[in-house]
Order: structure tokens, then C-alpha cells, then sequence
């Protein structure tokens, strides 16, 4: 695979975790992120979770603990996330932030001048469920080194 060359997409991410209330699910992936919700049963619900797809079962969510080091933070491991141009990442935390939403690590930069210069933000869903959304100037930038 050649790393150097620009990222185009060829297919869909899927993502199947575990939430405990489907209603709250909504209110937060539909409400707060903006999601399209699609098909669903009394057990699960799927959105369209920025182009890609994720399913929201009724279960017990992953166990996740503050082992991933960000530069001088402690994140949640495992966890999830998408990687968006920057006009829509900070269109994305501002939204959370009207809603009063609780972050583990706070919108900010990292590598500011440097290659692969990235803003990133971390929060946790309703239940737990740890998110990572990164923002970049160009796309051409994520595996820059």
C-alpha cells in the first residue's frame, strides 16, 4: 500500500457496540452528533455516523481504562473515532459544546506547524463509550510523518 498517496474512500467503516438504553442512544448520536438514524429493532439501531455505519446494541459496554498516552494525556483505550476537514471538526465541537458535553481531552491542536499537524477532541457517549474525532486542514495530512 502506498502511503504517500492521497486518501480517497473505497469503502464503508462498520461499527457494532454496546449501549444500554436506545432512546438515550438517540437523543445523543441523533441529537447532539447530528446522526441519521436508519433501520433499528427493540435491540438496536443503526446511524450513519459520518459516512460511515455503526449499530448500537442493548448490552453491557466495552471495559476501556486511561492507558493511550496523547502527548502528556491519558485517554481511554479502546476507542473509537472518525477524522473530519477542519471546517467540519469545528463546526462538530462547537456542537458539543452548546450541549454541555463533558470532555476527556478538550478540542485542541497537536504537531502545530509540524507534518501531520491535527486537532483532536475526546468524549464519552451516554454510556461510556469513548470517542476520538481528529480534524485536519487536508486529508492528504493524516499519515503525514
Amino acid at each position: 500500500m502506498n502511503t504517500d498517496a492521497p486518501i480517497r474512500t473505497r469503502s464503508l467503516f462498520h461499527f457494532a457496540f454496546n449501549v444500554t438504553n436506545l432512546d438515550e442512544a438517540r437523543r445523543f448520536y441523533g441529537g447532539v452528533l447530528g446522526c441519521q438514524e436508519g433501520r433499528s429493532t427493540d435491540t438496536w439501531v443503526d446511524f450513519n455516523f459520518f459516512s460511515h455505519q455503526i449499530s448500537l446494541h442493548i448490552g453491557e459496554p466495552l471495559k476501556t481504562s486511561r492507558t493511550g498516552h496523547v502527548g502528556e494525556h491519558l485517554v481511554p483505550m479502546p476507542h473509537f473515532g472518525l477524522v473530519l476537514l477542519l471546517p467540519e471538526w469545528k463546526a462538530l465541537a462547537e456542537r458539543l459544546k452548546a450541549a454541555g458535553t463533558e470532555f476527556v481531552l478538550p478540542p485542541q491542536v497537536r504537531f502545530e506547524g509540524e507534518p501531520g499537524e491535527q486537532w483532536t477532541m475526546f468524549f464519552c457517549d451516554p454510556f461510556g463509550n469513548p470517542i476520538e474525532v481528529k480534524g485536519f486542514a487536508s486529508l492528504d495530512q493524516v499519515y503525514a510523518s
